[in-house]
C-alpha cells in the first residue's frame, strides 16, 4: 500500500471522484412495506441487521426459517431477538438498517428505520425506507453458488467474498450496503490497516457520505458456504491514491476509490444465525419473488411525487424492459 495517501475529506471531493447522485435512484425508495416487500420478507431466511446511535454502531446476522421477520402493517417490521446473533445493541430509539436475502436471488431488500419497541422478545421497527438493491455484490461473490462447509476462519479476512457494511449519518440514519468480490479482492491487510474497494452498486453512495459525516463503520464479512463470520469495526478513510487502488484491479479496471480502516478490530466466530438459516446449498428460488417487479412497483408508488417519477413509471410499463435493463447492467457494469 502507498506511503502517500490522497484522501477524500468532503462531499465535493467525493462527487469529483464518483459523480453527483442522480435523483432517479431515489425513485425506487418507498417509506413503508408494500405487498412486494412483505412477500420478500416471507421468503427470506437470512438478514444482516445493524443498530446505531451516539454510543455506537453494530451489525450482526439474523436467521431462521423463511419469514422469521415479517411486516406487521405497512409501517412496522417485526423480528424475534432470538433470531439475531447479537441483539444487545437493539434499544428503543436506535437507528436500524437491514439487508434481507432470499435463496437464489441476487438482489436484496433493504429496510431502514428506528427501533420502536422491544416486547416479549420481539424487536419492532418503525419503517422509514424500503427498497430493493441490485445483484452485483452477490454476483461478484458467487454467493448462492457456494457449497456447504466452504472456507476456514484461519483464512480470514482475505478469503472473505461477501460483506455487509454498516454506516450511520449525522442524524443517526443507518445504511447497510452489500459488498462482494472474489477472494483476495474484497478485503486486504496492509500497513496495519484493512482495505476494501468501491465497486458499482446502487449509486446512492450513502455509505461514503456517512463515512464523511461520521467516520466509523461496522461490518460482517464471510466466506459463502461457511458459518464463520468476521466482525469488523474501525475508523474509515476514503482514498483515491492509485497505489491503494491497484491491488483491487479487475481486468485492468481500478476501483474509483478505496476505503482504509485504521486500527481495525477484527473478531472471528461462528454464526448461529447462518447455521439456522442454512443458506447453502441454495434452496430453489421461491415462486412469486421477482426483483424486477419490486423495482417497478416501488417506482410506480413514487410516480405522483415528480414529473421524473411519472416519466420513468411510464417507460417501465413496457413489458420486460426492467428485466432487460437489469441483465444488461449486470453484464456490462459489474466492475
Amino acid at each position: 500500500m502507498p506511503d502517500q495517501i490522497t484522501d477524500i475529506t468532503d462531499i465535493a471531493g467525493l462527487e469529483a471522484c464518483i459523480g453527483k447522485p442522480s435523483g432517479a435512484v431515489d425513485l425506487k425508495v418507498i417509506d413503508h412495506l408494500d405487498g412486494e416487500a412483505a412477500r420478500w420478507l416471507a421468503a427470506a431466511p437470512l438478514a444482516f441487521v445493524a443498530f446505531g446511535d451516539g454510543d455506537g454502531l453494530a451489525v450482526t446476522l439474523a436467521g431462521g426459517a423463511p419469514g422469521f421477520a415479517a411486516a406487521a402493517g405497512p409501517g412496522r417490521l417485526e423480528l424475534p431477538a432470538a433470531c439475531l446473533d447479537d441483539a444487545g445493541s437493539a434499544r428503543v430509539g436506535t437507528g436500524f438498517g437491514s439487508l434481507f436475502l432470499v435463496p437464489g436471488i441476487g438482489e436484496t431488500l433493504r429496510v431502514n428505520g428506528r427501533v420502536a419497541g422491544l416486547r416479549d422478545g420481539v424487536i419492532a421497527v418503525a419503517v422509514e425506507e424500503c427498497y430493493a438493491h441490485c445483484a452485483k455484490a452477490l454476483i461478484r461473490s458467487d454467493f448462492w453458488a457456494a457449497a456447504p462447509g466452504a472456507g476456514s476462519a484461519a483464512e480470514f479476512p482475505e478469503a472473505c467474498r461477501f460483506m455487509a457494511l454498516a454506516t450511520m449519518d449525522a442524524a443517526g440514519r443507518l445504511d447497510v450496503s452489500p459488498k462482494g468480490d472474489p477472494a483476495g479482492l474484497l478485503l486486504r491487510r496492509a500497513d496495519g490497516a484493512l482495505w476494501f474497494p468501491e465497486r458499482p452498486g446502487n449509486r446512492r453512495t450513502d455509505s461514503y457520505r456517512n463515512i464523511l459525516s461520521r467516520p466509523r463503520l461496522a461490518a460482517c464479512a464471510l466466506v459463502p458456504g461457511g458459518t464463520a463470520v468476521a466482525s469488523l469495526s474501525g475508523r474509515p478513510t476514503l482514498t483515491v491514491a492509485a497505489a491503494a487502488r491497484t491491488p483491487f484491479a479487475v481486468e485492468g479496471k481500478l476501483p474509483l476509490l478505496v476505503t482504509r480502516v485504521d486500527a481495525p478490530v477484527l473478531e472471528i466466530g461462528e454464526s448461529p444465525a447462518l447455521a439456522r438459516a442454512r443458506p447453502w446449498p441454495a434452496a430453489p428460488r421461491p415462486a412469486g419473488i421477482d426483483p424486477a417487479a419490486v423495482f417497478t412497483a416501488h417506482i410506480r408508488l413514487n410516480r405522483g411525487r415528480s414529473l421524473q417519477a411519472r416519466l420513468v413509471s411510464t417507460v417501465l410499463a413496457v413489458p420486460g424492459l426492467m428485466e432487460k435493463g437489469l441483465a444488461g447492467d449486470y453484464k456490462k457494469n459489474l466492475y
